[in-house]
């Protein structure tokens, strides 16, 4: 364990001041936010809840002064006694502060002590001039002599240009309505730096971290700079473990496909070729651990500052949680037994859908060549997973070469890549449903998107507004945190923190499956509409694009499901004919018994099917 620790701080504790210090074109702003809530506890004492958490500070107005000193309390956890939790464990955070006096008519911003952590290092560093800022929901302030009424409090929140009117969702389930919600704050509130990082502990970005704060991001605002400063960030600045590494090309491509741009493409193709991890290819198409080419020559050209570092030791970190000497609540951490062989399945998968991705990428940039080697690579990679990992007594994967364990991650990854060939789907589709969330809050968006891929969209509903047990979003809710959690729960990370943005999978799987809006073409010109609603009787929905919002609603009765939607200008969209439509009308017209496609042109459309 210590050894790991001590690679993983050498990796990061690298050279990103120039990245870290150019914030003086980063957008950042600050929110002057009132309390939602102000409770008297004892005769001096009060508790201001401000309602959610964000990034900040507080600052305080007296109109009356006071000689004697005010202690306040500032933290994102309450105690069981509706005081600000002054112990409040892991990493949620808590912090005091000790004001020699009151002045009247005067504006109060009290000093925060800086976490050596998170503002040393590889930590996203913030401009001097913006001070220390730290996750807060609640003020408890004591030995208030004065009439609080005489006391203006407020958060004052840091965060980046973020349009709150950019994006909307509601349904007739509230449980889904408040963990959208949930998600939505978390993305604006943790955006504080300028960069997609992690969470409060270490405020630094990490390419799973941020895959999933892009979705989630692109899912409620068209705003792309921070996604794109990030992403260049990750160009020379690689961390752990090979699937972190295997997301840079998915967050370009994804870039691509949300503002059509292909000039971050065209700058950094070659280092994108790089971190598909080729390099570690065997010859029959699989990348392992064991390769001869990990070496200090390639380590380099990743991007990693020191030649001396074991690229093994980053490809075998374990994910989630094994091994650390923590008690865990289940032996295995998040990995539902997930066995770790040189050649395993979960990073196969990652690499089939880079190499995927980069077939696309060079018939883009018109490098044709590439595009075909590319595309007969991924060919190549998907049919021998299938030969060597698919057990086909079983009817579904095991976890690598050599491995006679099947885990949830070994299938949820194939499925949601579009690996598992369609005569096996049932069955690997079945075998993930008797696992249940046997993942973290991070496996949960390939879970999820696997799930919808393959038209389960019922159950993968019942996952998201599960209320039962503490692996859901809602127990995020019933904990009293207002962003999502590195994990689901404390006792399944004893250090996580309460602010992580890869926790927002239902943000964006809402958006991109739930009710299926994404890009069809390059710069969201053709969207594509195709909702997997479930049992949901009514659905509102607001999506920003580059182009303008798509707006869509819909609702239904027994005989009839309606869906009303509007494309903005300068754009279409291709509706997909769900399965349950019969017969129906779009704006008043028959649509044809077998028609699959609408098409959708810029204006209002009104589309009626029935059973």
């Amino acid at each position: 364990m210590k050894k790991h620790i001590h690679i993983c701080l050498i990796l990061l504790s690298i050279a990103v001041t120039q990245a870290q210090n150019s914030n003086t074109n980063i957008d950042l702003k600050t929110t002057i936010i009132p309390p939602a809530k102000v409770n008297k506890l004892t005769g001096d004492s009060y508790l201001i809840d401000f309602g959610k958490a964000f990034f900040g500070t507080i600052q305080l107005y007296s109109n009356k002064p006071q000689t004697d000193s005010l202690i306040i309390h500032l933290g994102e956890k309450l105690n069981d006694k509706n005081g600000v939790d002054k112990n409040p464990g892991a990493t949620i955070r808590y912090q005091k502060i000790v004001l020699p006096q009151l002045t009247a008519n005067t504006l109060i911003l009290p000093k925060l002590t800086a976490d050596k952590r998170n503002t040393t290092g590889a930590a996203i560093q913030l401009q001097d001039s913006i001070g220390v800022v730290m996750p807060f929901r609640y003020c408890e302030i004591e030995n208030l002599k004065i009439p609080i009424t005489e006391l203006q409090i407020h958060q004052k929140a840091l965060h980046h240009k973020f349009n709150d009117e950019a994006s909307a969702f509601s349904s007739s389930n509230k449980i889904l309505d408040s963990i959208w919600e949930l998600c939505k704050h978390t993305i604006k509130a943790t955006s504080f730096t300028g960069f997609y990082v992690d969470g409060d502990r270490e405020r630094i970005p990490y390419e799973a971290d941020a895959y999933i704060n892009q979705l989630s991001h692109y899912s409620v605002d068209s705003l792309y700079t921070m996604a794109r400063r990030t992403n260049s960030y990750f160009i020379e600045n690689p961390t752990w473990p090979t699937e972190w590494l295997l997301h840079t090309v998915p967050m370009f491509y994804t870039d691509y496909m949300y503002t059509g741009d292909i000039e971050p493409l065209k700058r950094h193709y070659k280092n994108l070729k790089l971190k598909t991890l080729m390099e570690l290819e065997r010859a029959d198409g699989l990348i392992s651990s064991s390769s001869p080419n990990l070496n200090a020559a390639y380590i380099q050209k990743l991007g990693f500052k020191k030649a001396d570092t074991k690229i093994k030791d980053i490809i075998d970190w374990p994910p989630a949680q094994k091994d650390t000497g923590w008690k865990l609540a289940t032996l295995e951490g998040e990995r539902d037994g997930y066995e770790i062989v040189p050649v395993n399945t979960v990073v196969n998968a990652f690499y089939y859908y880079n190499l995927k991705l980069m077939a696309e990428i060079a018939t883009v940039l018109d490098k044709k060549e590439d595009a075909a080697f590319f595309k007969k690579k991924a060919k190549n990679v998907k049919t021998t997973m299938n030969t060597k990992f698919f057990n086909s007594d079983r009817g579904y994967y095991t976890d690598g070469e050599g491995s006679t364990h099947s885990s949830l991650h070994a299938n949820m990854m194939p499925l949601a890549f579009g690996i598992v060939p369609k005569e096996h789907v049932k069955t690997v589709t079945e075998f993930i449903k008797t696992r249940g969330m046997a993942c973290s809050v991070y496996g949960a968006q390939y879970l999820l998107e696997g799930l919808y891929l393959s038209n389960e969209a019922q159950y993968a509903l019942d996952l998201i507004t599960d209320t039962k047990g503490d692996r859901t979003w809602w127990n995020m809710i019933e904990v009293g945190a207002t962003m999502t959690l590195e994990a689901w729960d404390v006792k399944y990370k004893p250090n996580a923190d309460w602010n992580h943005a890869w926790g927002t999978a239902p943000l964006n799987i809402t958006t991109r499956y739930m009710w299926g809006i994404k890009p069809k073409t390059a710069g969201f010109k053709i969207a594509e509409i195709q909702p997997q609603l479930a049992n949901l009787k009514f659905s509102n929905i607001k999506v920003p694009t580059m182009n303008g919002i798509i707006k869509a609603s819909f609702k239904k009765d027994k005989k009839t499901h309606q869906y009303i939607i509007e494309i903005p200008e300068n754009m279409s969209a291709e509706f997909k004919v769900p399965l349950i439509n019969l017969k129906g009308r779009h704006n008043g017209k028959k649509i044809k018994p077998k028609q699959q496609i609408i098409i959708l042109n810029s204006g209002n459309h009104t589309i009626d099917l029935k059973q």
